[in-house]
């Protein structure tokens, strides 16, 4: 599918085979137990009940006494308020096809995957997180397209232990709601109507269409199968919150998504992303990991692990109400966009306790529109970061860049047009009085300024990557008086340590960082103690540690390991897909980076002169993404690669020649690897256009 901006606040089209009748609603319900036994997508009196009979049951909309005798033996009526499906499938017969989308599920259920044998419950699969192999998968029909795979309109609904991936569609129109592994909203959902235009007469607002309340995700791998492959055909998103209260994600593996991993509409409030790991998302689209918008009151984002995304971490786009985002790791993400980790718009949000590192971008940037007040960052470690560790944006700066990225440090506030005009009210970065600071026995002593009765947190800089932070490691808070004055008294501070510090005032929130300051002794200028950024290879999971490891004999230093490997693919005329010939060149790329995993990619596209600059700059990215989603399913980690364009910026000659033409069209691999690598310029793949005009 062709992911476009603004598909999660677009009319939703739906057809009329998922409408329930009023009637059926309103019967006093009956709730069931049943067991999944079949792997087929039927509704048919035989032998094996199957998923798509086992929802229509428990909507009301598939009788009993359509059963065959031994379907109904896996059927029985429970004196509960919630319906449960299980699963017995067959050994081997664990992946349900379907031709179509399944029903909305309109009634109370668990449809739980743990209850498949062969699942083990206490088995992790990653050091990283909790999370267990699903055995039960659902997918599409092959060659066929489901836009989704299960779409849930009822209070306390659970989603539990599964696999869905390939969940997609061939349109390219932007007037719906996007496909998902898992869709959620009150039935039949057209958008808000106080805030977007009506719907589809088919489709109209009732005043009783209320969002579902207590839906809970949890422990299901959405867009990747059980073995952790990439599925041939990859989903849209993951889970899109289109209208829902109280919705729990929590413990799934949401991976390899076109766009975004979690992505919310028009209201998800008290909604809780709790230790999902959140990988290799934004692959074709919504580069994101998790991307609210709509109404996110009361929403926490805490604890996942959010890694090797094509954006942002966490992108907030013009929402209502206010988020925490804790305790998350998030890491080596902006592979195809350069964004910041966490992106906040709007007001009062919390960043706290986070560990931001290997960022192709800022930390945390807070945009200036709409406004944007008092959102605190706070107690969070930072490194390896492209741009600062906290960005006020200003509204003078409106490239895409300074919104998504950061606009560099900002001037002293100076104007009460630059409170207005700044996010978090350009609240100044506290000064420290002194470029350095003497040791006085074990203590230092830190004095500075910054806006009165505003609370400062001082932080160890450990990078030598900027003047303005790193904020590395938090060393403790200090409070301004009526005079913005503050002190700050530490015995762990050393000679040459750097450190710098950030101001949050309750009325506009927390401050980009200060200028560096050191602590030296009285006889003597300490040189700084920083360090360049360790250069470590992208991983984002690992498996779990189940013996004591066998120690790695250390490498021989100095001593090179030279590969011979391609340096560059090839593309004919105006196309970014990968040819035959281009795809037996990936393939050799492919087997040495998975051999040599050190191996770092950058993905480089380039473009023969034969068009507008920024046309050429967007056909470079989409070669240098082709080939990156190539490697991807390969299987290289997309945490080891990041894509750039030059479009014309970079011919391989001066040439007018339909060979000069045909170098030019290229993805150039850059390998960043601390041995020797001996790369060559093949051209087996080449590709000229039939003459017409040109030599």
């Amino acid at each position: 599918m062709n992911m476009k901006t603004g598909f999660a606040s677009l009319l939703f089209l739906i057809s009329y085979s998922s409408l329930i009748p009023s009637s059926t609603l309103a019967q006093t319900p009956t709730r069931f137990k049943i067991v999944v036994n079949s792997d087929q997508d039927s509704v048919q009196a035989d032998n094996g009940l199957t998923l798509r009979e086992a929802i229509e049951l428990t909507n009301g909309t598939l009788s009993i006494d359509r059963l065959s005798d031994a379907e109904k033996s896996q059927v029985s009526v429970i004196n509960e308020s919630i319906s449960q499906i299980s699963f017995q499938l067959p050994s081997g017969q664990t992946i349900i096809q379907v031709g179509r989308e399944l029903p909305a599920i309109v009634s109370p259920v668990t449809i739980d995957g743990t209850t498949q044998t062969g699942y083990e419950p206490d088995k992790a699969v990653i050091a990283e997180l909790p999370l267990v192999k699903p055995i039960v998968e659902i997918t599409p029909t092959q060659n066929t397209f489901v836009p989704r795979g299960l779409t849930i309109t009822s209070d306390n609904v659970t989603i539990r232990g599964l696999s869905l991936y390939g969940f997609n569609d061939d349109l390219d129109d932007t007037a719906r709601t996007p496909p998902a592994d898992i869709f959620i909203a009150h039935r039949l959902p057209p958008p808000d109507i106080s805030k977007q235009p009506t719907p589809a007469n088919f489709s109209p607002f009732y005043s009783d269409d209320v969002p579902p309340k207590n839906v809970v995700i949890e422990n299901n791998w959405l867009g990747i199968r059980p073995d952790q492959s990439v599925p041939p055909t990859t989903s849209a998103f993951g889970v899109s919150v289109f209208n829902s209260t109280g919705t729990t994600i929590r413990r799934n593996w949401i991976a390899n998504h076109d766009g975004s991993g979690i992505i919310t509409s028009v209201n998800s409030t008290n909604l809780q992303v709790i230790e999902n790991a959140i990988v290799a998302n934004g692959l074709a689209g919504m580069p994101d990991a998790v991307r609210l918008e709509g109404n996110i009151d009361q929403s926490e984002i805490s604890g996942n692990l959010i890694c090797g995304n094509d954006g942002s971490g966490v992108y907030l786009f013009k929402p209502e109400g206010a988020t925490q985002i804790r305790d998350n790791r998030i890491t080596y993400n902006g592979r195809r966009f350069r964004r910041a980790a966490v992106y906040l718009m709007g007001n009062n949000h919390q960043v706290t306790g986070n560990l931001i590192t290997n960022q192709a971008g800022s930390g945390v940037v807070v945009a200036a529109f709409p406004l944007s007040r008092r959102n605190t960052i706070a107690n969070n470690r930072f490194s390896n970061l492209e741009g600062l560790s906290i960005d006020l944006v200003t509204q003078g700066n409106v490239s895409v860049q300074a919104y998504q990225k950061g606009d560099g440090i900002n001037p002293l506030r100076n104007s009460p047009n630059r409170r207005k005009d700044t996010g978090n009210g350009a609240i100044d970065a506290p000064q420290f009085t002194a470029k350095a600071f003497v040791l006085s026995g074990s203590q230092a002593q830190l004095t500075g300024k910054a806006d009165p009765d505003s609370q400062i947190q001082l932080y160890r800089v450990t990078e030598n990557t900027s003047p303005y932070g790193t904020l590395s490691e938090p060393l403790g808070n200090a409070q301004t008086d009526k005079q913005g004055n503050f002190t700050f008294t530490s015995e762990t501070l050393k000679p040459g340590d750097l450190v710098s510090a950030i101001a949050t005032d309750p009325n506009y929130g927390t401050s980009e960082p200060a200028l560096n300051t050191i602590v030296r002794t009285a006889e003597t200028s300490t040189p700084p103690n920083v360090q360049s950024p360790t250069s470590s290879t992208p991983t984002c999971v690992t498996p779990p540690i189940t013996q004591v490891p066998t120690p790695i004999p250390t490498p021989t230093p100095n001593v090179p390991i030279r590969l011979t490997v391609p340096k560059n693919v090839h593309f004919a005329l105006d196309k970014s897909y990968i040819s035959p010939e281009s795809a037996r060149v990936l393939d050799r790329i492919a087997a040495v980076v998975l051999a040599n995993p050190t191996i770092i990619l950058e993905l480089q596209g380039h473009t023969d002169p034969r068009a507008s600059d920024e046309y050429n700059q967007k056909l470079g990215e989409r070669r240098a993404l082709s080939v990156r989603n190539y490697l991807i399913r390969k299987g290289i980690n997309p945490a080891r690669m990041t894509i750039r364009s030059f479009g014309e910026r970079q011919r391989r000659s001066d040439g007018n020649t339909r060979l000069d033409f045909a170098r030019d069209r290229r993805v150039e691999v850059i390998y960043k690897d601390a041995r020797d690598l001996e790369v060559f310029v093949q051209e087996e793949d080449l590709q000229l256009e039939p003459a017409r005009g040109v030599r």
